[in-house]
């Protein structure tokens, strides 16, 4: 028999997150979008709550709880709204590649003052994301796109090498499409580097959490997606009943509560492996990848459920559809998560056994 219930730590920390969204979060949404930002009250009370640290080493006056964890507290904050949670965690999954390359002593170093700042951010960015240089002791080129309007500290992975930057980086306030309580900017870097670690193992992990944290966001707000589709259809009359009564509309409900359920299954069995220590760079991917696809079944449904209102700000469809587009773009997007779990799987060199049926 499996048991799915949480221990109490990992429920109070869930029930806590839910309830900073509800309160703090999603009844602001709109005035976060507007001011491409939280309003400083909130990133007070999200201080306070010791989210910012869930998983920073107890050493170092974290939490310590690992990827499950943030997986969980993801996935209540990206319902609530998954641009505001970027604004408000001021390391991201930047901290991942620090920690994984350089320790402890990295992350007290470069991100724990951040932690002082209000309003700071560290930003992980990617060879898939931009393709930036390393010319001596300094880090050049050009970000199109970040979730933010701020860059502290520039943490940028290439495969087997992590660069830290700051200073000498200039951000262009760009319109965003998703995500615009975290901002969005185009970075132009000409940054001293402050540290660098040549070490492909730190960096396919880096990358699995990172893959699981924006997965686990994303995740949130297709859990909304799904719901306020069914409340929708639920209260809609056609021909004397709720279209979510009709039999066409049922399937295509069930079905997107499915793709949600799926690809949390996914995500979490990810995060499991990652907190055993187990290789999970390719579950991480296959997760990641499958949160994407699952998206883009959930939001244009979604948008077809309402019909015309699924267009309009009244009705919170099309904020769900930009964030899940955007979200689904982070670290490569779908293509590259697809592309690395199919070829760690294939490197694995496991045998592929066919059934009767198959031959």
């Amino acid at each position: 028999m499996f048991d799915w219930t949480l221990p109490d730590e990992l429920a109070l920390i869930v029930e806590t997150t839910r309830e900073l969204g509800r309160a703090h979060l999603t009844p602001h949404i709109r005035e976060a979008e507007a001011a491409r930002g939280v309003a400083p009250e909130v990133a007070a009370r999200f201080a306070e709550t010791g989210l910012a640290t869930l998983e920073l080493p107890v050493a170092l006056d974290g939490a310590e709880l690992g990827a499950v964890a943030r997986a969980l507290v993801n996935e209540e904050l990206g319902a609530a709204d998954p641009g505001a949670a970027l604004a408000l965690d001021p390391l991201g999954p930047a901290l991942y590649a620090v920690h994984e390359a350089g320790g402890e002593g990295a992350v007290r170093e470069h991100l724990l003052p951040l932690l002082a700042r209000p309003g700071a951010r560290a930003l992980l960015v990617t060879a898939h994301d931009a393709r930036l240089e390393t010319r001596g002791d300094r880090l050049r080129g050009v970000a199109p796109w970040v979730p933010a309007d701020r860059a502290d500290l520039i943490v940028y992975l290439t495969d087997d090498e992590v660069v830290l930057a700051r200073d000498g980086i200039t951000a262009k306030p760009v319109r965003g499409a998703g995500l615009r309580a975290a901002g969005a900017s185009e970075l132009t870097l000409d940054a001293p580097i402050v540290a660098r670690f040549l070490d492909g193992e730190a960096v396919g992990e880096a990358l699995a959490r990172a893959r699981i944290y924006y997965a686990a966001l994303l995740l949130g707000v297709l859990r909304q997606a799904a719901e306020a589709s069914r409340l929708y259809a639920m209260s809609r009359i056609a021909f004397g009943k709720p279209i979510a009564h009709h039999q066409a509309l049922a399937f295509l409900i069930a079905d997107m509560r499915t793709a949600v359920d799926g690809a949390r299954a996914l995500v979490q069995e990810a995060a499991w492996h990652l907190d055993e220590g187990n290789p999970a760079e390719s579950l991480a991917a296959a997760a990641f990848a499958e949160t994407i696809e699952a998206s883009t079944f959930v939001g244009p449904n979604g948008i077809q459920i309402l019909g015309g209102h699924g267009f309009m700000q009244d009705y919170p469809l099309e904020k769900h559809m930009r964030e899940a587009r955007a979200l689904g773009l982070l670290l490569g997007g779908f293509d590259a998560a697809r592309e690395e779990a199919g070829a760690r799987l294939c490197a694995t060199g496991a045998p592929v056994t066919l059934s009767a049926g198959e031959r």
